[in-house]
């Protein structure tokens, strides 16, 4: 078996190449893996036209795919505003999962950087894994970013192509619900309707954060509810990720993804590393979506055309895409 380091920081993707076997004798092959697609569970694929996703529903899904899948735990970072418990889901190749703790101290150190010299940071960056932080649904009117980490999380516990394997191997990916009071709520009131056509996400009846609303992220710099302090907690005290992805959708007209690299002129105020930085992700996640996406000078398919002026269905498949980008970038 010959093994290829490819150096990236703050992870080491290692691939293999060449596995031959040396016997002849016949081994067990390993019992297939089942997993439950959204389709499965739900009665419809994410991103079906008018079909949206609450968070009970979500809930019971994510629940069994932690019993089906070894590559991934859930975790309960704490109560919500309406005393629901709000779910990260951790992913990453089964043999990182079973070294998890390990991991998460290597994120800590180098994050802190207490105590190191260069070399030892070095070190660490080699052995560690890239922790990769999706959220989605903070604004919960902007159903696209709760519906499509559904999709993601599926996806990386199903699949098997080598792309999706370099993702487990080489990182750690925290999935998380940032609003799931507020996903419960709208996606309620969106499917009220039995017939579909007519749903709508005019006319919410309350605030989608039983407090702040539609400013539960400006609520991010001083923690006032618990939803961000559940957040908090896991991005600064628990595990420090080097990629802090928050999903939000504009509109309402078309399918439009935006993401960096943005126009100067930056801040003065940030270290330019942290901009180039920023810049090198985005470069990448744009790069994928583009190349999955038609020839220069072709149409989508009249299938995947929104009519005129109907606006009121969330359409889900884009963000994913650009959703499934994201740890696409070590």
């Amino acid at each position: 078996m010959e093994i290829c380091r490819r150096f990236n920081r703050p992870a080491v993707a290692v691939c293999l190449f060449g596995l031959l076997a040396l016997s002849p004798v016949v081994e067990a092959q390993p019992k297939a893996r089942t997993i439950t697609s959204p389709k499965q569970q739900f009665g419809h694929d994410i991103g079906d036209d008018y079909q949206l996703v609450n968070y009970t529903q979500e809930t019971e899904y994510l629940n069994k795919l932690a019993k089906e899948s070894d590559r991934m735990k859930l975790v309960d970072i704490g109560p919500t505003a309406e005393g629901r418990h709000q779910y990260m889901a951790v992913i990453s190749s089964p043999a990182n999962m079973k070294n998890l703790e390990h991991f998460r101290e290597i994120s800590q150190k180098l994050s802190q950087a207490k105590g190191l010299t260069d070399e030892q940071a070095k070190a660490l960056a080699e052995e560690g894994k890239a922790v990769v932080w999706i959220d989605g649904g903070l604004h919960a009117s902007e159903t696209v970013g709760a519906q499509q980490l559904v999709e993601t999380i599926y996806e990386l516990n199903a699949k098997t192509d080598p792309e999706t394997m370099r993702f487990l191997n080489d990182d750690i990916v925290l999935c998380t619900f940032a609003n799931p009071d507020g996903m419960e709520l709208v996606s309620n009131w969106y499917m009220r309707d039995p017939d579909p056509k007519k749903r709508s996400l005019d006319g919410v009846p309350r605030l989608w954060q039983k407090y702040i609303g539609h400013d539960d992220n400006r609520d991010f710099y001083i923690s006032n509810q618990p939803e961000t302090t559940n957040v908090n907690r896991q991005l600064s005290r628990v595990w420090f990720p080097q990629i802090v992805y928050n999903h939000h959708q504009a509109g309402p007209a078309g399918t439009v993804i935006f993401m960096p690299p943005f126009r100067d002129p930056n801040s003065y105020f940030f270290d330019p590393l942290i901009v180039l930085s920023i810049e090198s992700v985005g470069t990448a996640m744009h790069e994928h979506v583009v190349q999955r996406q038609p020839a220069h000078g072709e149409l989508l398919p009249q299938s995947d055309r929104p009519a005129d002026g109907d606006y009121r269905q969330p359409h889900a498949g884009a963000a994913a895409a650009a959703g499934n980008a994201a740890a696409s970038t070590q």
